[in-house]
């Protein structure tokens, strides 16, 4: 099958890797003439050292190379889903099956990125949304790896299932974008808090504390906007959030440690180095919350500290010291 991968970062390289294990013919395309030069002349992605890319893997900053594709991936970060969707709507072929593989929420807008790839495109393609616990370091080493394909018609997760399945990434399907995405954006917001609880010194109890009562409040807004409770205990859900929470793969943890550690939030945000998604989530998800009238008490906490300048310590006790309540209570 014909493929292109939008967006040459580390998930986007992962991800076209996989797309040529499997037969594929495919081309990575990237955003400037610099960083497509850099894949070119030192034959890997400076995000995946020590990955090397085959000859067979064609690059580009040609968007036309969308023109002919049974399918196109959409690997750039959240930001820029939007303005690659609308240079992609007059050149792609109608019928091409969108993946989406980034992890967020629109900034401006607060909607799911496949959403705001259909403003885009409209119902010229078909969306599918592709996550789970996936970090590309990880998949460009061939560790094996579960990720689930998300969309509104089984015919067109099945058809992205068999594009990216073999022995070391396997795929499973499900019809719920809404829960797979919301899942997707807001873990990232837990991990941040993740980190902060590993920058103030606390321990194993504190992080699955807080990873339990994070997934409720994921879970509470994405029944609340239409997703599936189910998706929220699989791939997309509870295996995201651990490895998002657990692993110095994830820049929204490393962000989280810094402020833990007293970093400034610009400071700390600058000092990753690339974009920490988290951030975004968190003032969207207040946005969602208030919207579908869903009580978020983390994801509120983590909004005050990264915008307001809460101080982090404070925040804790305060969460520490909510009313009494069953577990199961909403």
């Amino acid at each position: 099958m014909k493929v292109t991968v939008l967006g040459s970062g580390g998930w986007g390289t992962a991800l076209a890797l996989v797309l040529l294990e499997n037969g594929n013919d495919v081309t990575l395309w990237s955003y400037t003439q610099e960083e497509s030069d850099v894949l070119r002349q030192t034959g890997e992605n400076p995000m995946l050292k020590g990955v090397a890319l085959p000859d067979e893997l064609k690059l580009t900053t040609d968007i036309n190379a969308v023109k002919g594709c049974q399918a196109v991936v959409l690997a750039t970060p959240s930001f820029a889903v939007r303005s690659t969707a609308v240079a992609l709507r007059d050149v792609v072929d109608p019928g091409t099956v969108l993946i989406s593989v980034a992890k967020g929420i629109e900034k401006n807008t607060s909607l799911r990125l496949s959403q705001a790839i259909e403003e885009e495109v409209g119902d010229k393609c078909p969306v599918v949304v592709l996550s789970g616990p996936s970090h590309a370091e990880e998949v460009g080493r061939h560790i094996p790896t579960a990720v689930v394909a998300a969309a509104d018609d089984i015919r067109h997760a099945r058809l992205v299932q068999d594009l990216f399945m073999n022995t070391r990434f396997r795929v499973y399907t499900n019809t719920d974008r809404v829960g797979t995405e919301i899942c997707a954006a807001l873990k990232n917001v837990i991990a941040l808090c993740a980190g902060c609880c590993d920058g103030l010194g606390y321990g194993d109890n504190t992080k699955a504390m807080l990873m339990t009562r994070g997934l409720a409040e994921i879970a509470r807004l994405g029944v609340a906007l239409g997703g599936k409770q189910e998706s929220f205990t699989g791939l997309a859900g509870v295996g995201d959030l651990i490895v998002t929470c657990c692993s110095m793969h994830s820049r929204n943890r490393r962000c989280g440690i810094l402020i833990g550690q007293g970093t400034p939030v610009d400071r700390a945000l600058k000092e990753i180095g690339a974009v920490v998604e988290g951030y975004y989530a968190a003032a969207n998800a207040r946005t969602l919350a208030i919207k579908a009238g869903v009580e978020m008490p983390i994801a509120q906490m983590a909004y005050e500290v990264l915008y307001e300048g809460r101080d982090v310590n404070t925040v804790v006790v305060e969460l520490m010291s909510r009313e009494k309540r069953a577990e199961a209570d909403e």
